[in-house]
């Protein structure tokens, strides 16, 4: 069985979580970490280009390029696919999950962008799955198919896990804006204040896309950051580039 059909441990008084809620916090919390090794910090979503083109030049551009591409652009499609796939492994429905997969495979815009989604999408499941035993994950893994994007990836792995959606899909977005932001602030260049400050002013676009993304379907799909997919392409051919997207 994917999910588990247990009781709950009971509530410690100390903490206000069950044993199953603590895991599935510990679990979260370590999968979007910076420090898990999913290679994020290669990859700058186009950002490199747009300052090269100065598109992005201080704190406040860099601030409405990233707001742009939450709300509008790869930011709100990946979250419905995060909650689509979610879903559907939760419900062990792999003829849904594989088209929501292919899907999300089709939707990236560029061959960089195609090769950042898809090259951490493969970490982060190998990775979760070599370090936890997890009934069930590895069939719905086959069932996706091909290639398993990012957001299909922490999808699945928080279901198989018994992680609920709504938490995975904060910790998804804030681990996608922090790095954005940690790309941004070594082009422009920015200081660590500079870019907590961003994080900050972006906290309540991180709260509005999960909400529109929780209740999306999959024909709300769409964006308006031509810009940034431009970028995206851009960036393939820029002459010095210190990442690879």
């Amino acid at each position: 069985m994917l999910m588990t059909t247990s009781e709950p441990a009971p509530a410690d008084a100390g903490s206000g979580m069950n044993a199953d809620e603590a895991a599935a916090l510990y679990r979260l919390m370590t999968w979007l970490s910076p420090s898990f090794p999913v290679g994020a910090f290669s990859y700058s979503s186009g950002i490199e280009w747009a300052v090269e083109a100065g598109d992005i030049t201080d704190a406040a551009s860099l601030r409405g390029w990233l707001a742009a591409m939450l709300g509008e652009g790869s930011g709100f499609c990946d979250a419905v696919f995060l909650a689509q796939a979610h879903r559907a492994a939760s419900a062990q429905d792999e003829a849904t999950l594989r088209g929501i997969a292919e899907l999300a495979a089709a939707f990236a815009p560029s061959r960089e962008r195609q090769l950042e989604t898809s090259t951490q999408g493969r970490a982060f499941i190998d990775i979760a799955r070599a370090a936890w035993t997890c009934n069930g994950l590895d069939e719905m893994v086959a069932g996706c198919g091909g290639a398993i994007v990012y957001p299909v990836a922490v999808g699945v792995v928080s279901a198989a896990h018994a992680v609920p959606l709504a938490p995975a899909m904060h910790a998804f977005l804030h681990a996608v804006v922090s790095n954005w932001i940690s790309a941004g602030a070594r082009l422009v260049p920015l200081g660590q204040t500079d870019s907590q400050r961003i994080l900050a002013c972006l906290e309540a676009d991180v709260v509005a896309t999960a909400k529109r993304a929780l209740t999306a379907s999959l024909d709300d799909l769409g964006g308006a950051t031509f810009r940034a997919d431009l970028a995206s392409l851009r960036h393939e051919t820029q002459y010095t580039r210190l990442f690879r997207s």
